[in-house]
């Protein structure tokens, strides 16, 4: 049977256009395979097909993805060049411990076995010291005078007190001194160093110290200086969670009070015992009552 041309070229139109339909309807249910929005089954469902003939589209739609955006770069290509001098060389010891937060140790083995430098303990210690010392001649130029609320506190280090000041508005922290004293002269020192750089602000907050409210008293004399809610706060929330307990609250509230009690009533008998002419012929029995009875004793379970 002959064809002519023009039935031909609609026969072919007919077959590229179901090869495209057919490409498109696979595309659709690939993309809800690959962002997880449809399970494998209802999609199969939905478009007559195998749950075999979805998971083989669904592959082959993720390689053409990966090939998509893979890098054209080979990966031992050469990306860049870095010029490496002693500069650069603490820069890097620097980085890894202030932005990465690795040890002394951790320096020496990245060094070694990344760059192929021979570095020691102490030598990352003399560097990490002497960013220090820059970076302190760098924060003693610091204006201070946009400061409006202080906040102050002392953080250990050890055994060592720090005395750390920080800015509410924008957590600057223009101070931050390991100290041998948490005293008042230490700290009033150190806040007039601050003032020296326009550090004024209208008021500041801080725990109950002596020391440190000492010194703010000292430095900038009639600063109020706020307490902080943080541990009154806690205080309380240990109160409420122990007398909240049905289990505990009740006898550990009174132990705890006749904890307290019981040395004032030790004292007064012993006080009514040595001077009988001022207060009379004392009550021995009531003494011994108090005496023999256990400091740890319940007495909820008592009365």
């Amino acid at each position: 049977m002959a064809v002519n041309r023009e039935s031909r070229n609609r026969i072919i139109g007919c077959i590229e256009s179901r090869a495209v339909s057919s490409n498109l309807a696979r595309t659709r249910f690939c993309h809800p395979c690959l962002e997880g929005s449809e399970t494998i089954s209802a999609l199969a469902a939905r478009d007559g097909v195998s749950r075999k003939f979805v998971y083989a589209q669904t592959r082959k739609a993720g390689v053409a993805l990966a090939d998509a955006f893979a890098s054209a770069v080979p990966e031992d290509e050469v990306l860049f060049e870095l010029p490496v001098s002693k500069r650069w060389l603490r820069q890097v010891m620097v980085a890894l411990t202030l932005i990465c937060r690795s040890s002394y140790r951790g320096v020496v083995e990245f060094m070694r076995d990344l760059l192929g430098v021979s570095t020691s303990v102490g030598n990352v210690h003399d560097v990490q010291q002497w960013a220090a010392q820059q970076a302190a001649a760098l924060n003693r130029e610091q204006d201070l005078s946009g400061i409006r609320v202080g906040l102050h506190d002392e953080i250990f280090q050890g055994s060592r007190p720090v005395l750390a000041g920080v800015d509410a508005e924008s957590t600057y922290c223009y101070l931050l001194a390991a100290e041998a004293h948490r005293d008042g002269d230490t700290w009033g020192v150190h806040l007039l160093d601050a003032a020296q750089q326009g550090l004024a602000p209208d008021y500041t907050i801080a725990d109950a110290g002596r020391g440190l409210r000492a010194g703010q008293k000292a430095a900038w004399g009639d600063t109020p200086c706020h307490g902080d809610v943080f541990h009154i706060q806690r205080q309380c929330e240990g109160l409420a969670n122990t007398l909240g307990n049905p289990r505990q609250g009740r006898p550990v509230a009174a132990r705890e009070a006749a904890s307290q009690a019981q040395p004032a009533a030790l004292a007064g008998v012993r006080r009514r015992l040595r001077c009988p002419a001022e207060a009379g012929t004392p009550d021995r029995s009531a003494g011994a009552s108090v005496c023999l009875r256990h400091p740890h004793a319940d007495p909820v379970a008592q009365s």
